[in-house]
């Protein structure tokens, strides 16, 4: 009885300890730059919220959502603040009934910048609940495209282009087209052509009449070209606009990279642009790409991942991250750098690379799997916890001493890893009767050494 009690006491005591976690909004953004002026970019922000992780409400048979965006953009040089915004976007929503979901809220703001490189704050919140919510923090550099030498403007990637649009009071309308962005860059079986819209500038200043070759490359994860283009580009005009659409419902899942060239070969000079995107297909099964880290490409299991999962599968894999590792990956604010970082973490704990799958990986997930199951407590999940942490750095011990209900102690653990540093041994104690075995001591180097630590387990 006496155990019931302060068991109930401490959830009690610690329910009262949670405090409110803000939700995940499903708040995507992308961007690129276009030629403005000799001194200056034209910088346009492509953002996303997703109805289906905000509060809905109705007004008759339509239904609403209400999200609050924040842009901040300063220059790092001056700390001059550029841009300080919030927009309320109250929008009806339409549902998809070939995906089940809502669809998503999709929008644009362009700003003017001049040359320079500048940090970027970007949020979206639901403004009836604003702990539900996602953050952005990027840096991007601005060189003006307009200048004396042939020049490319970012590759904007778009879920659709209608040419010869007549719809000039659209937020997407520009040079004739309606160029409908796609902020996640991921596309599926729901979105299974790619459209793309670039800018071409300073034309003119090529020698004479000489030809201008323009080209579009498409490259998978393992850097294998999968579609080529080009075509000659006439000095008449100092700029033109680019589109084009690539059906992508035959690649399967993976990670690509597009690149654009522009180039005099006269002069021999170009310039290129880059744009990585993610492509979904789980229909399209290629043996060694599916449920694999080989490759050069991120695997399946990555590209799906949503930022959530990813965010969880990194700090579950601290225990075995460099320090340096670490801050990389908190600098990363979107789902596309993070599931590339991971590929790559992965990629380089692979034990036997020439094996269609990563071992060690696999293991890893394994061990995460068995840690939940033997070492979770009240307050924590198994990986969590000290013994957890142990077993997923050095796995299964060669033996484990148990004593549980030691008259003259708290209950303790012994573990012994005969094939790690010549022998080693971990001492866990359970301090506070709730199974939670902390680690007081081990002879293995970097880990906590005491030699009194069974004075910390001793009963009064």
């Amino acid at each position: 009885m006496k155990k019931l009690f302060e068991l109930f006491v401490f959830l009690l005591f610690s329910s009262a300890l949670i405090l409110p976690q803000s939700k995940k909004l499903g708040f995507e953004f992308d961007y690129a730059q276009f030629g403005y002026d000799s001194t200056s970019n034209y910088l346009e922000f492509y953002y996303s919220f997703d109805p289906n992780t905000m509060q809905m409400y109705s007004n008759g048979d339509t239904k609403y959502v209400d999200g609050i965006l924040k842009i901040n953009i300063t220059d790092t040089t001056t700390k001059k603040t550029m841009m300080d915004k919030t927009w309320r976007l109250k929008s009806d929503i339409s549902y998809d009934s070939s995906t089940n979901k809502y669809q998503s809220l999709v929008g644009e703001l362009p700003v003017a910048l001049p040359a320079g490189v500048y940090k970027c704050l970007l949020s979206g919140s639901d403004e009836k609940d604003t702990t539900i919510k996602k953050e952005y923090t990027d840096y991007l550099t601005i060189k003006p495209f307009i200048h004396d030498k042939i020049a490319l403007s970012d590759i904007q990637l778009s879920s659709k282009i209608i040419q010869d649009s007549q719809n000039k009071k659209s937020i997407f309308y520009k040079n004739t087209y309606e160029v409908v962005p796609l902020p996640n860059t991921l596309f599926s079986e729901n979105t299974p052509a790619l459209f793309y819209y670039c800018e071409l500038y300073n034309l003119k200043t090529v020698k004479g009449s000489n030809p201008i070759k323009f080209s579009v490359f498409l490259y998978d994860g393992k850097r294998q070209l999968k579609t080529y283009k080009s075509s000659i580009i006439s000095p008449a005009v100092d700029s033109r606009v680019e589109v084009g659409v690539i059906p992508i419902n035959k690649y399967p899942t993976d990670t690509y990279t597009m690149i654009v060239t522009l180039i005099d070969s006269v002069d021999n000079y170009g310039v290129s642009s880059t744009k990585k995107f993610f492509i979904y297909n789980p229909s399209i099964v290629v043996k060694d790409t599916v449920n694999t880290l080989t490759g050069g490409s991120l695997s399946s299991e990555f590209a799906v991942m949503s930022e959530e999962e990813l965010d969880n599968l990194f700090q579950e894999s601290k225990y075995i991250a460099t320090s340096k590792e670490i801050e990389q990956y908190k600098k990363l604010n979107n789902v596309k750098g993070k599931r590339e970082f991971l590929y790559n973490f992965w990629k380089l704990r692979d034990t036997n690379p020439a094996t269609p799958e990563n071992e060690y990986y696999k293991e890893y997930l394994k061990r995460i799997k068995i840690a939940n199951e033997k070492y979770s407590t009240i307050q924590k999940k198994g990986w969590l916890t000290d013994r957890g942490r142990i077993y997923l750095i050095y796995g299964e011990p060669s033996e484990i001493e148990r004593f549980p209900n030691q008259v003259d102690s708290k209950p303790y653990e012994i573990w012994h890893y005969n094939e790690i540093q010549g022998g080693v041994e971990f001492d866990f104690g359970d301090l506070t009767g709730f199974s939670d075995y902390i680690l007081l001591n081990s002879t293995a180097r970097g880990e906590v050494q005491d030699t009194n630590w069974q004075s910390k387990i001793a009963l009064q």
